[in-house]
């Protein structure tokens, strides 16, 4: 999805691009102003390419606001030179500022060309972005499966671009879905949960890191399920529902998200319902795990036995109407008949 906010890059921002291919340069800023893409600055590379790395990458990185960096590796492809594409989201950064720049970096990667860019980088703390940090992050690469936590949180990062979903004017920001990424044990845990290793999962948002982390793996019976619903913050809930219908013993997965609106903040509230519709995404089209029934509640005191059931088979015809004779054929109906009764000298309407 291209242009997601609605920035776009400026006519010197492309011109730049385009200039950047003939290798001349080692390193480009690229900020968000004025609801704009811009340079923020530039680099010649001077060493190779490593030599290069901390010296030009590291003092760019202000600790309380974003950016985006590409770097120019020494290498080629068929298309030119090879780059890195670094995006850089510092924990002390506003987290409007934050959104913005997640759900721009598509924005950017199209902009300059992604067939050029080799490996793409995010970091919250500059030890991610330093040369070790790209290292590691080149290792992790080559390791075989399953995902190492960093690796799979890189890959919750990139399914973000096609999840958000931002729209930007100068007055107003509306947000329609932000996908934060899954922390390693999170994940792990709705694997098992998949695996039915678990038959409970649940997830909860580190604001500060902009995780969605592992909360609670607790076994859990029907009875028990209320009492894992908290009473002053929003949680998501993956249940293994074991129950019988119609003669059958099923086992069906239902996500529950459960928000006690009047003691959350409206940021909770906020990211919290931004961040369902790409978690349930996640896990439908890549863990391919089959939700039966998707719940929001208030309390957990709604979960009760018969709610559940009645939610996941739902009756196809709650009220049957009543039966009701059939009216006779419309029309004229004949004669009045007319009964005599013994004795009688008159006629009588029956």
């Amino acid at each position: 999805m291209s242009h997601q906010t609605g920035i776009q890059a400026s006519g010197e921002l492309k011109d730049i691009f385009a200039r950047t291919r003939n290798g001349n340069y080692r390193l480009l800023k690229i900020v968000i102003e004025y609801e704009q893409l811009v340079l923020g600055d530039t680099k010649p590379a001077s060493q190779s390419w490593e030599e290069d790395y901390n010296t030009l990458v590291l003092p760019l990185l202000d600790k309380d606001q974003p950016c985006y960096v590409l770097y120019r590796l020494d290498s080629t492809n068929s298309q030119g030179h090879e780059w890195v594409f670094l995006a850089w989201s510092p924990d002390h950064s506003p987290v409007r500022d934050k959104m913005l720049y997640a759900a721009t970096r598509a924005t950017v990667k199209k902009e300059f060309g992604g067939g050029h860019i080799k490996d793409e980088l995010f970091g919250t703390v500059k030890d991610d972005l330093s040369l070790s940090g790209y290292k590691k992050y080149l290792m992790s690469q080559a390791a075989p499966l399953p995902f190492s936590a960093a690796e799979e949180e890189l890959r919750q990062i990139k399914l973000s671009e096609v999840h958000t979903d931002i729209s930007v004017d100068t007055k107003q920001q509306t947000l329609q879905g932000v996908a934060f990424p899954l922390h390693g044990d999170a994940m792990q845990a709705l694997q098992k949960f998949k695996d039915k290793r678990l038959n409970y999962v649940q997830l909860k948002i580190d604001f500060a890191k902009e995780l969605i982390m592992l909360s609670n793996t607790e076994l859990t019976e029907l009875k028990d399920l209320p009492k894992r619903i908290p009473k002053d913050a929003a949680r998501y809930h993956f249940f293994l529902y074991k129950h019988s219908h119609e003669g059958d013993h099923l086992e069906s997965i239902v996500f529950i998200y459960s928000m006690p609106g009047y003691n959350c903040s409206i940021k909770e509230r906020m990211l919290y319902s931004s961040c369902k519709n790409p978690l349930l995404d996640m896990v439908e089209n890549n863990l391919q795990m089959e939700v039966e029934k998707k719940l929001e509640i208030d309390n957990g005191e709604e979960l009760t036995a018969d709610f559940l059931y009645e939610e996941v088979h739902p009756k196809q015809h709650a009220h049957k109407q009543a039966f009701a004779k059939p009216r006779g054929p419309a029309g004229r109906r004949g004669d009045r008949r007319i009964t005599r009764h013994p004795g009688d000298g008159e006629e009588a309407d029956d």
